[in-house]
């Protein structure tokens, strides 16, 4: 019995923990979670609807600071409207359902391309969701807030290491060739000890029979 007890409550909270993980989980991300800096990339804003009663309807995304946005892919049953700035980048981007939106228990995803700069060390994306109700979510908190903005950690410029990778890829390949051309050379050189031995055999078995 007391085995028992002791798996229901390990079990217990191990089913507390999962689904204080997916609640905690369940906004509004910008994926993939790291991108390297000075790259192009396709960003995915996953949408999760959770509010019980109401659909989402509309969802706002504004473009992080060290990243621009290019192109937005069309979502069937959505539309999308672009905001710019004076010199007509795109600063934030707002999809609007065409029909009933997201239920509760339903999520989707927008896709947009882009460019992460030289210089980002990380992307904070500040979203805005709207429910059937008129009321709004606004996820642009801390990242351990009730309501956190996404944020991309930004990994150094691949770019950039190149040329530490390629030297290193050439000493490696200069190596290797050494090494190479060594081997191709062992044949010879136990050719010719073989020769030289063999010629002094016959030398030895010349002289005895000399003798």
């Amino acid at each position: 019995m007391k085995k028992m007890q002791t798996w229901f409550a390990a079990t217990s909270v191990a089913v507390g923990l999962f689904l204080f993980a997916g609640l905690a989980s369940a906004h509004v991300t910008v994926q993939p979670k790291e991108v390297p800096a000075n790259s192009y990339q396709v960003f995915t804003v996953r949408v999760p609807s959770e509010t019980k009663g109401v659909n989402t309807i509309k969802v706002q995304v504004k473009v992080a600071d060290g990243a621009s946005v290019s192109r937005v892919e069309p979502k069937q049953g959505w539309s999308y409207e672009l905001e710019k700035n004076a010199d007509g980048g795109v600063v934030g981007v707002t999809w609007t359902a065409e029909s009933g939106g997201l239920k509760e228990t339903e999520f989707t995803e927008f896709r947009m391309s882009g460019k992460v700069s030289e210089t980002a060390t990380e992307l904070v994306w500040r979203a805005y969701q709207t429910y059937s109700d008129n009321s709004i979510v606004e996820w642009v908190g801390a990242e351990d807030a009730d309501k956190p903005a996404s944020v991309q950690k930004v990994t150094p410029d691949v770019a950039s290491e190149g040329d530490g990778h390629g030297a290193g890829a050439a000493a490696h390949a200069g190596a290797a060739g050494e090494q190479g051309e060594s081997e191709s050379q062992l044949p010879l050189i136990l050719s010719i000890v073989a020769v030289v031995l063999g010629a002094a055999a016959l030398v030895t078995a010349a002289a005895k029979k000399k003798k």
